[in-house]
């Protein structure tokens, strides 16, 4: 699950991060052309605070479901035992 939670985290930084590219020429007295390119990468700061938030409320959101989870697991099984008593009530032979 953790693996799984890193993925979405690291394609936004990927898709956040900004290049900037800067190639210039210059021609000598003899002719000959010379060419430099600087590439400049920024990424985005990352705001510690707001990422341990939002851990926060999703181990908060899993607990939640399997809460959820838990209930409807036992409001399930309890509705089983209610129709495998009725269909037994009916089904009996006096």
């Amino acid at each position: 699950m953790k693996k799984l939670a890193i993925f979405p985290v690291a394609l936004l930084l990927v898709a956040c991060m900004q290049e900037k590219t800067t190639t210039s020429a210059t021609v000598g007295d003899t002719g000959t052309v010379q060419t430099s390119t600087h590439t400049e990468t920024t990424t985005p700061a990352i705001d510690t605070a707001t990422t341990a938030a939002m851990k926060s409320e999703a181990k908060e959101a899993v607990s939640d479901v399997k809460a959820a989870a838990k209930d409807a697991a036992y409001k399930t099984g309890t509705a089983m035992e209610t129709a495998g008593k009725a269909i037994q009530k009916k089904t009996k032979k006096n």
